[in-house]
């Protein structure tokens, strides 16, 4: 009878431990759910090397941005500018690249009388040592121009994209026996300048052709020293006499409003060229903005 009871109690207990096992499988399914969704909350809110200051979407320790933040940042329209990409930033149409195919325009002879090179020079109040990115730098029109006013001790980074546009400013820099240039090769969405390195960066017609302009000038603004300055050239839009394509122009308004967003405030416009603006700004609360000159 003993060993009966025994029998029976085992099989009680078994299947006591049968039915609980279901719950049991419940409560450690929500422990490990939510241990989880701890951990990712933690990894989310941990702030990695992103400075205090940092615009919105800026990189983390890791180099990734928020996947959601860089979908909706960009959008893409079916009609649009014949002359555009198609994908618009802040409500403009970003424009088609130039290519190396364009070089000879870039480097044309009466381009010095259109566009008054000198006039963009003086305004980036240049010095000897100085670092100087020209971003886009294209056949090095400008590159070759700001190489003396910054001296042997300075540098220009002659920044493109494109393989040609760099192998044509290798070979001048070293058919004229000139040492403070460096070639850079970019990426759709990083400079590739040095971080806290440069005291001016130049962007001549560029901007409006940037397929991530976002990232770019995140990492132009992280780029630039205590007092450095980001100078645009651009074509007017708001002057319809300007004969360029719509979507190669950028009003002063368009620009100041895409550069608040990561971090830069616009400190001097220069209306003096006979068809662009020089706009120049510096990161956001380092100076006071100066009244437009020329015009």
């Amino acid at each position: 009878m003993t060993s009966d009871k025994h029998v029976e109690g085992s099989r009680s207990v078994a299947q006591a431990f049968v039915n609980l096992r279901p719950r049991v499988d419940a409560i450690l399914r929500v422990a490990v759910t939510v241990a989880l969704v701890w951990m990712l909350a933690a990894a989310v809110a941990r702030p990695g090397h992103v400075a205090a200051d940092s615009p919105p979407g800026a990189r983390t320790a890791t180099g990734l941005q928020d996947a959601s933040q860089q979908t909706s940042r960009y959008e893409f329209r079916e009609n649009h500018d014949p002359n555009g990409t198609g994908k618009f930033y802040m409500g403009r149409e970003i424009a088609q690249v130039m290519g190396s195919g364009g070089m000879s325009w870039l480097d044309r002879p009466e381009r010095a009388d259109e566009e008054h090179p000198e006039v963009v020079i003086e305004a980036m109040e240049l010095h000897d040592g100085d670092v100087v990115a020209d971003l886009g730098a294209g056949s090095g029109y400008f590159t070759f121009r700001i190489a003396p006013k910054v001296g042997k001790t300075g540098k220009v980074l002659a920044v493109d994209i494109q393989d040609a546009m760099l192998d044509a400013i290798r070979s001048r820099a070293a058919a004229q026996g000139i040492t403070n240039v460096e070639e850079v090769k970019d990426t759709e969405t990083d400079p590739k300048l040095p971080a806290g390195g440069v005291d001016r960066v130049l962007m001549v017609d560029v901007y409006h052709e940037l397929a991530y302009p976002f990232e770019v000038m995140t990492n132009v603004r992280g780029a630039l020293k205590p007092g450095g300055r980001v100078v645009f050239v651009e074509y007017r839009k708001e002057d319809p006499r300007v004969r360029i394509k719509e979507v190669h122009k950028m009003s002063v308004e368009q620009l100041t409003r895409e550069m608040a967003v990561v971090g830069l405030e616009r400190v001097q416009i220069v209306e003096s060229l006979p068809a662009q603006h020089i706009v120049i700004f510096a990161r956001r609360g380092e100076v006071q903005p100066s009244a437009p000159t020329g015009r």
